[in-house]
This record gives C-alpha cells, structure tokens and sequence, in this order.
C-alpha cells in the first residue's frame, strides 16, 4: 500500500546517495535493495579514526598581540601568514568519522525474470523494505533498526515454504576487508573486530542469523541460509567509546533480541519511534491530491520537481523526511553524540569534510528544527556533547588566548576537540562556534520552560560568555572580536588586496548580543544572585558592541567596514544570522528589514543558494521576512537543484544539513514565535491555498494544530503546556475560547493580543 508518507521505487539503489536510510540515533544503515546482490552499508556513531589529542598550536598566545595590531593597521597578508604559522592546530586536522562495516547477502535466483518490484522506507514506521515476485513467488524482506532494542533486525519472507536461501558476509570498507582485524563464526553468528587507525575506539560488530525450517550452513567466513521458510539476521554493534567489552555488549543484544522475536522487536520499535513522529502532521493541499501524487513513484515525482513541477504533496513528504532523519540520527543515551555532516550515513574511510560536526553553521542547522517540530528530545546529543567541548575549550581559551572561560572554533569531533580546525584562512582561526552552540541552550529552554535542564547547562552558557568578556578589545568605542572572519567568506580593500581575516564582523557582533542576552535571562531566571557583578559586566559589554549597519548597495554590512565582497554570491549568509536562526532583526526594525531584502536579493541575483544547506538557510531568512512566495520558490528550488531521488540533500554531495535546514525553514512558513508573540501562517504562499498542520511548537511551551483554506487560516487550536501568557496574531480578525467561553476577541488582523492560559488546557482560534 502507498500513502502520502512512504518513499517509494520500482529499481534498487544504483548508487549510494539513493539508497534508503535507518537509524535509531546511533547505529544506522544504508539499504540498497538489490534483488541478486544486496549490500547494507553500515554506520555507528562513535566508529572515528584516531584518539583524543592535545592540537592547540604552542605559539598562539606568543602571537596574539602582533595578530591583533596587524589586523587593527590593515595589514592583511601579514596577519594571514601569521595565522598560517601560530593559529594553526597541531596537526592541523581533527579526527574524522569512518563506516562500520558492511553486509552482503547473496540470494540465488535471476532478477531477469523478476515482477512487481518495490523498494520502500515508510516514514510512519520508520521501516524500510522491498518486495517483488519471481516464477510465482512473493519475496519481501523487512528492516529497522531499533532505539529500543540497539539492534538493526531484518526479517526474509516468501509466499511458498522453503523459499528463502541466501549467503551472508561481513566486510569493512567496500568489498574488502583491510580495515578489520579478525572475522569469527560463533554458532549462526558472523563477528568481526576491528581497531581504527591512530589508536582509535575498538569496535565489534555481529551479525546472527535465525530461521523457520530449512538450514543454516557455516562455511569459512561466510553463513549460508538453505531453503528457509522465513530467516531473520539480527545486527549488533558497540565500541570501546562507550563500553569496555563491546563484543559481550553485542552478544548480549543479539541474545535479547531473539528472545524477544521479530514481531516483538518490531513493535517495540514502533511504539518508540511514533511517540516522537507521530506528534507532527502536515498536508498541503487536499487530501486527494496527496494521495493521487503518491502514487507515482517518489524517482518520478523528483523528475518531475526538477522539470519544475511543483508537488505539494512531496513538499509534505521532504518535510516530514526531515524530522525522520533527526529521529533517526540523534537520540537521547548514554554518551550521545549529535548528528554530524551526513547525520550518521557515511560509506568514505576519508569522507569530505571529515563527515565531523562543523560548528560554522551545519551542526546547528542539523537542530534548527528540533524544538519548533516537536522533537526536544533529539536536540539533547548536542547538549551532552557541549559539555565535554565545554571540558576541552577551558584549555583551548587559556592555552591560546589565556582567558577564562571556554573557546570552540569552526569544528569539533568525537573527543570535544577545541582547537582550531584545517589550515584554510577563510574559516580555521573563527572563535565563535562555541558561542553559537550555546545559544540553543536559551532556546531549549524557552520552548520547553525546562528549569532543570537550565541550571545544569548554565556553566556551559556562562563559561562562554566568560571568554567573551576576557577574549574581546577595545576598537573606535566598541568591544570587538580580533581576530576573527566571516565564515568562509572573502572581501577586497580598496588597495585591491583580498582576504578573510578581520576585526568584528557582524555575525559575531549578532552572536554576541545573543550569547550575553541569553545569558542575562537564563541567570534571572535562575535567580543567579552569586552572579551579580558578572551580570553587570555582560550588560555594559553588550550595550558597546558595533550596531548592526547598512552599506552602499543598501545590504546588510557583513563587515565592520563596507567591504567589497569578492564573492557576491557567497554559500554563507553570515550577517543575517540576526534575522534566522537569531532574533535581533524583527519587523520591529524595518531599516535592518529592508537592507536584510537587498542582501537576499543581492546574493540571489549573483547565484547564491547554489548548495543544499545554504538554499534551507534562505528558506527561513524568506519566511522570517514574510515573503512567502520567495521562501516557496526556495522549497521547489532545493528539491529541483539539491536533493537525490532518496530525498537527502546534495550539497554536493550529501549532506544532511540541507534536509534538517530546509524542514525548519517550512516550519518557519507555519509560525513564528521569535519576536514575543506567534504568528500563525506568517509566509504561507499563495500557493499552498488549502493545508493543514498539527503539533507545531512555539516558544513558551505551546503546541499548535492549524488548518487553512483559500490561503487564509481557518481555525487553529492551542495547547499550553506551561500555563503562560499567550501573545497571538494572526492575518485575519480572530477570538479566542476556552471551553465554550471567549477569553479574548474579537481580535483584528496583524494585531497582537495577550491571555493568560492554564497549564494542559486547550484554546481555539475562531477566525471572525
């Protein structure tokens, strides 16, 4: 059956990128559905190359002061041959994310002669499979892997008895086995052993078959199913990151998971993966209309998007693929790790960029739709994985800036690693990745009023604002960041010369205005007495950082000074970070509003969005406008330009971020809660004229369900989870019921209005 939430396809995977993801937070796979030769390729989260390390460069504080004067006279290419020589880590590179390994069965029968086949990934149940007939038979074959459970389990059937015959082997690497130490057969279970390289995490890695009739044969290296009924491989895998023995860990839940059974493990699996999924709805469009389009292969519903025709319905579907995919790659456990470059799906012993979490933009992306799409949960790896970058930046920021407090800069790894990053001028030496992370701790906390979670990530927000406050100079009245850089970004002096390196670019100065108002708030909140004088220093500071400033094209200045951009169209939009995922730039400060257009407008028009992330970000930037018709024209842009027919992002190449990105950015389209008060359907286009959306989060512990015909909202319900004071506005007259009684209204359009709610109760919108 195929409904408006399965991705579906009448061909297996003939590459990578299209084969179909799983996952349950750490241990994932990479289906490809073959029907002759089938491969899982496989992937755990703490699988890295390499051990902890001390990189921070011996020399950096020695140089810090002629840095800073170099930068502050203009004398560009000394400043950056400097940071080449004493800023750099030593090594230069952090320790990167490797695959786990591999399966591959081989099932021996002829595909020439093979009928009615399908390839699936239902996003309701977070179940992949496949299923086609041969001489008269019905083969399926179902997989999941389970958070419950920890294990990946995959059950063969047929329509006739004694159908199912296949070989299993494991490897590591594609089709070889250089990377692996030892392969043993246990009874009807295949482990492999294996160390990464540069003294890395040890890792086991099982594999055990189960079957109804027929037989199981060991032969070398390789278990072969005969004439099974049914057959069933139940997948395991652990390392030295977070168990001394892994191997016994994977026995025991091989052991478990037989004990329990395939339909056992499979509802367990359900049940857990739908108390966080199944809390968001989404439709666009009628209901028919999404049925009829899901009828159509999701290979051919993608031609059709990159011929320009627009699916709403699969606009519904990427959406939702988003928070399947966070599901899936970041879930609450013991020494989580978040999300990386490619979530947890990796096939590269040396993948680009490391495959590692890249804290310039594409780490806090991957979250940027974890509280506003009901997923809290799922933001919580980040938080466990800043505490020990947290441990890491204290060294960094004495070491090579000796300050107080803690420093990240543009990347992290599996070990916290603090220092700088690569041996690239436009992005390497940029203090502010830690800054940046710690904001999510404020808006954890704002969505979920979560007084616990805050005092216990209060050291990590206010060591951060402690480096600040040691770390930056006095400029022209101003506290400033030197040095620094806009990420990835190059300008051009007047003289000619080009570079990156600079004083004060204004993402760090919106960064810091968020990073110092958040912790204000988080302190009052918190009743921070002991914190006075420190409260107090952080309010003069920020009252002296630059304002934000419009330059000659009437754009948002990216620079301290009008710089010229060598790249109009430039990847990274860093200076509107106070527009989204900030909030220093509102409809309240229609100046910056309109220098925030000419910016998009700018980049636009000299090709920028061109990568998968970079196209998500500007879907939000456009919403936060309130520019529906621009933020739509993005959605069918990222889908047209940036996305495989398996729907994950194409950077290129794959990257998950685009995904994660682009599900907020449409979140974003929905409502908005930034500015004090939730707008409901803020930048909804024309052309989603008819829709629906329910469990929707806003800040202040509310859940919205929203429905809307003839691109106007036609009622809408709210839920307060915390019983605060409700601000609402929506673009049409509106009041306000509790239980059959108005609490407010009526209520003009685009006006704001305030209720007190209790807490559990529930409000409906009625539209005049």
């Amino acid at each position: 059956m195929v409904g408006p939430l399965r991705l579906w396809y009448k061909d297996p995977a003939s590459k990578w990128p299209d084969a179909l993801p799983i996952g349950n937070g750490r241990l994932g796979a990479m289906m490809f559905g073959e029907v002759q030769q089938e491969r899982w390729q496989l992937n755990e989260d703490s699988v890295w190359y390499g051990c902890a390390t001390d990189r921070n460069p011996k020399d950096a504080l020695k140089y810090l002061p002629e840095l800073r004067k170099l930068l502050n006279d203009g004398r560009l290419k000394e400043a950056e041959d400097l940071v080449g020589m004493a800023f750099i880590g030593m090594p230069e590179a952090q320790r990167h994310y490797e695959p786990l390994g591999q399966i591959n069965l081989t099932f021996h029968h002829s595909k020439d002669k093979m009928t009615n086949y399908q390839r699936y990934l239902d996003l309701g149940d977070a179940v992949t499979g496949v299923f086609y007939e041969l001489d008269g038979v019905c083969y399926s074959r179902e997989s999941f892997s389970s958070n419950p459970d920890s294990v990946i389990a995959t059950r063969f059937s047929a329509s006739h008895p004694s159908m199912i015959s296949f070989d299993m082997r494991l490897f590591r690497g594609l089709d070889t086995n250089v990377y692996m130490d030892s392969i043993e057969v246990i009874g009807t279970t295949l482990v492999m052993r294996a160390q990464t390289g540069g003294n890395g995490v040890e890792l086991c890695l099982t594999a055990t078959v189960v079957t109804e009739g027929g037989g199981i044969e060991c032969i070398g290296e390789t278990i072969a199913v005969r004439n099974a009924d049914r057959a069933y491989i139940m997948l395991a895998t652990e390392t030295t990151f977070r168990h001394n023995d892994p191997e016994a860990v994977c026995l025991r839940l091989v052991k478990e998971a037989i004990h329990l059974g395939y339909d056992q493990l499979r509802t367990r699996h359900v049940e857990d993966y739908r108390s966080l999924f199944s809390r968001v709805e989404l439709r666009i469009g009628s209901e028919d209309s999404q049925n009829l389009a899901a009828s159509k292969s999701t290979s051919e519903r993608m031609t059709l998007a990159r011929n320009g025709v627009t699916d709403l319905g699969l606009i519904a579907l990427y959406y939702q693929y988003g928070r399947y995919l966070l599901i899936s790659s970041s879930r609450p456990g013991l020494k989580a790790l978040p999300a990386t470059l490619q979530g947890i799906w990796n096939d590269n012993m040396s993948p680009p960029w490391g495959s590692k979490f890249t804290i310039n933009i594409n780490t806090e992306m991957n979250y940027w739709l974890a509280e506003t799409c009901n997923l809290s949960e799922c933001h919580e790896p980040l938080f466990s994985h800043m505490k020990r970058l947290q441990k890491n930046g204290e060294v960094t920021a004495r070491k090579m800036y000796d300050c107080s407090g803690w420093v990240a800069h543009h990347n992290t790894d599996i070990w916290a690693d603090s220092a700088p990053q690569d041996r690239w001028i436009p992005a390497t030496l940029w203090p502010m990745g830690g800054a940046w992370l710690s904001t999510h701790i404020w808006q954890h906390f704002e969505f979920s009023g979560d007084k616990a979670f805050l005092a216990e990530a209060y050291d990590v927000l206010r060591g951060s604002v402690e480096f600040f406050l040691d770390f930056l100079v006095e400029k022209d009245g101003y506290m400033v960041t030197n040095p620094s850089l806009s990420p990835e970004n190059v300008y051009r002096l007047p003289n000619g010369e080009q570079g990156c390196m600079c004083v004060a670019p204004t993402m760090d100065c919106q960064l810091l205005h968020c990073l110092f108002g958040d912790f204000l708030a988080a302190a009052e909140v918190l009743g921070k007495e002991e914190d006075t004088v420190l409260r107090n220093s952080v309010r003069i500071c920020r009252s002296q950082l630059p304002p934000l400033r419009i330059g000659r094209h009437g754009q948002l200045q990216e620079w301290l000074e009008d710089y010229e951009e060598v790249e109009p169209g430039h990847r990274h939009i860093s200076h509107l970070w106070g527009l989204y995922p900030g909030n220093q730039i509102t409809h309240k400060s229609s100046g910056l509003i309109d220098a925030c257009e000419k910016t998009l407008a700018r980049r636009a028009a000299h090709g920028g969005g061109h990568t998968g992330w970079s196209r998500a970000w500007m879907i939000a930037l456009w919403a936060r406008l309130g520019d529906g018709d621009e933020a739509a024209m993005h959605v069918r842009e990222i889908l047209r330009t940036s996305t495989h027919d398996s729907l994950l992002d194409d950077h290129p190449p794959f990257q998950i971020d685009g995904n994660f990105g682009a599900t907020a950015g449409i979140t974003e389209m929905l409502v908005q809660s930034h500015d004090g008060e939730i707008a409901l359907l803020p930048a909804l286009p024309p052309s989603w004229s008819e829709g629906s959306v329910k469990g929707l989060c806003a800040r202040g512990g509310f859940v919205l369900d929203m429905t809307w015909s003839s691109g106007f909202l036609s009622g809408a319900v709210i839920e307060s989870r915390l019983g605060n004071v409700c601000v609402l506005k929506a673009q049409r007259g509106f009041s306000v019921d509790d239980r059959g009684k108005v609490v407010v209204g009526p209520v003009s359009a685009n006006v704001a209005t305030s209720f007190q709610t209790e807490k559990g109760c529930m409000y409906r919108v009625v539209i005049d």
